[in-house]
């Protein structure tokens, strides 16, 4: 069986002009990686847990934020590694400057003994459609396309 992860794409408005927010992951594989490496927040969910909860959840570990509203449901997407990913879009504003993410351990390098903790995410940022196109995790581009469907 495959592993499912579930997730939020937050959006909002500047203006007149949709921004998206993406979340960079943590840790050393990823510190000097951008285009490309970015992501929706999201998480693993197990088979009882009912997704869109799970998605809620994991976006408070990896944001510190809580969400409520009106959720658009995305639908899921089959990724590169086999992973499902379902997501949800929810128009609302958060500070960036405030997300807190949990954390993970990790032996960095391999097999050095050296084992550190590194937030799971370590940036949040809200990107212009053009630059989130560049920035996301191309298993993920198609989420924003389908919001974009969704709220035009």
């Amino acid at each position: 069986m495959s592993v499912r992860s579930a997730g939020l794409l937050l959006y909002r408005y500047a203006g007149s002009e949709l921004q998206l927010l993406l979340v960079h992951p943590g840790g050393p594989f990823w510190a000097k990686r951008d285009a490309g490496a970015w992501s929706i927040p999201k998480g693993i969910y197990e088979q009882n847990e009912h997704p869109l909860q799970a998605a809620k959840r994991e976006f408070k570990e990896e944001t510190g934020y809580e969400v409520e509203g009106h959720f658009i449901d995305l639908g899921e997407i089959k990724q590169p590694s086999g992973k499902i990913i379902h997501a949800w879009a929810i128009e609302q504003d958060i500070d960036t400057a405030n997300i807190v993410s949990n954390t993970f351990r990790l032996e960095w390098p391999r097999n050095s003994g050296n084992v550190k903790e590194y937030p799971e995410i370590d940036k949040g940022e809200w990107f212009k459609i053009d630059q989130a196109r560049r920035k996301i995790l191309k298993g993920q581009a198609d989420f924003i396309e389908k919001l974009i469907e969704e709220i035009q």
